[in-house]
């Protein structure tokens, strides 16, 4: 288990992209790179970063947090994840582009949201960094199921971004 207690902070190389989504859905800041591996290890090691990777050859580098990621579903590896910072799932942030998200009124999101939404939501965020626009639309269901698969139930139903 890595640092147990310490939010843990990523950075996910070209293989895992999917991964890097979820992670940020689930909270963690998790940075996604398509760099050189020297890149993203410079990175991890500046940034105080865990490299996520399915690379032998990245992960058996010195100086550097990493989590060699050896399954290939999304629900494993982010069980996989989960097993080695052992860290309730945090506050999402957004998935586009890591940056944090704000809760915004709807009078706020109207302009930037379909007209059916503006009528049947409420609750809509918006990321500081890119200004995109969420809500919890028709595939939060599939989402809460994909990652109770992930975690445990007691950690799964407590699971609510």
């Amino acid at each position: 288990m890595l640092n147990p207690g310490v939010e843990p902070r990523f950075i996910a190389d070209a293989m895992l992209g999917k991964l890097a989504r979820w992670l940020r859905l689930l909270g963690y800041d998790t940075l996604y790179s398509q760099e050189s591996d020297n890149l993203i290890a410079q990175r991890a090691r500046s940034e105080e970063r865990i490299v996520l990777t399915r690379d032998r050859g990245l992960a058996a580098r010195r100086g550097l947090n990493v989590i060699l990621l050896t399954a290939t579903s999304l629900e494993l590896q982010v069980a996989q994840v989960h097993a080695n910072v052992a860290i309730p799932p945090l506050t999402p942030r957004c998935v586009a582009c890591n940056g944090t998200l704000s809760p915004i009124p709807l009078e706020l999101a109207r302009p930037h949201i379909p007209t059916y939404i503006a009528a049947t939501h409420s609750d809509f965020h918006q990321c500081q960094q890119c200004a995109k626009i969420f809500w919890r639309g028709t595939h939060w269901e599939g989402i809460c199921r994909r990652i109770a698969a992930a975690f445990d139930p007691d950690t799964a139903s407590g699971f609510s971004p």
